[in-house]
């Protein structure tokens, strides 16, 4: 899915089988269960938060009505670097009448709106090496007031269930190829920890998440 080239059919099966594998996982529900402790310390009624490499914008989508179940009234908007990806989550939102904004931007080389409550980034941090992922974690820290990610942890029983867990809920081949390798790209919990050392995300957590995944949190309050 990094590949520019993609033709657009093949990407937006790909984006709807990752959706899939996202809502499976629960992705949504890691973020969202940091963000109502984070934001619940304000004493704000509305929040907005940007989702980075948002894809295909299911889990921005998943995050509003979680936080409307809650009755916290939130607006989770998407950013990506692809217009595939973008197209389909504007598509989506219009769907479901939504009001989540979706939009392209290079997360990594471009700058990050200073509008938001919070950033999250789910999925995207093993395709970045360790000084990338370095630098958008400052960026993401300097743009907001709070940073939620949720990414795979590298290892063997990880890498068996993403190669089995990617052909049960995708017939798509490049979701194929790309969940084991997804998994051998991942850092491990120890090196997510030194990622937010090294960003200057002081007093920032680190946990396993489900499933053999690490959510890392950080605010500056």
């Amino acid at each position: 899915m990094d590949d520019p080239s993609l033709a657009r059919k093949p990407h937006r099966d790909a984006l709807r089988g990752l959706a899939r594998i996202n809502a499976v996982s629960r992705s949504a529900a890691v973020i969202w269960s940091v963000l109502r402790e984070r934001l619940g310390r304000s004493t704000r009624r509305s929040f907005r938060v940007l989702d980075l490499a948002c894809g295909g914008g299911d889990v921005a989508l998943a995050l509003q009505k979680l936080a409307r179940r809650s009755g916290v009234s939130l607006q989770v908007d998407g950013c990506d670097v692809s217009k595939t990806a973008v197209d389909l989550a504007t598509l989506h939102a219009a769907r479901r009448s939504d009001d989540a904004v979706f939009y392209q931007l290079d997360a990594l080389h471009g700058e990050l709106p200073g509008r938001y409550d919070a950033m999250i980034s789910n999925l995207f941090m093993h395709h970045l090496s360790l000084d990338d992922a370095v630098l958008l974690l400052k960026k993401m820290s300097v743009a907001a007031p709070a940073v939620v990610v949720n990414d795979l942890v590298r290892g063997p029983i990880g890498y068996a269930t993403a190669f089995i867990g990617t052909r049960l809920l995708s017939r798509s081949p490049i979701v194929h190829t790309d969940g084991p390798r997804s998994v051998r790209a991942a850092f491990t919990i120890e090196e997510a920890r030194l990622l937010a050392e090294r960003a200057g995300l002081d007093g920032a957590r680190v946990q396993p998440a489900f499933p053999f995944r690490w959510r890392m949190d950080w605010s500056r309050s």
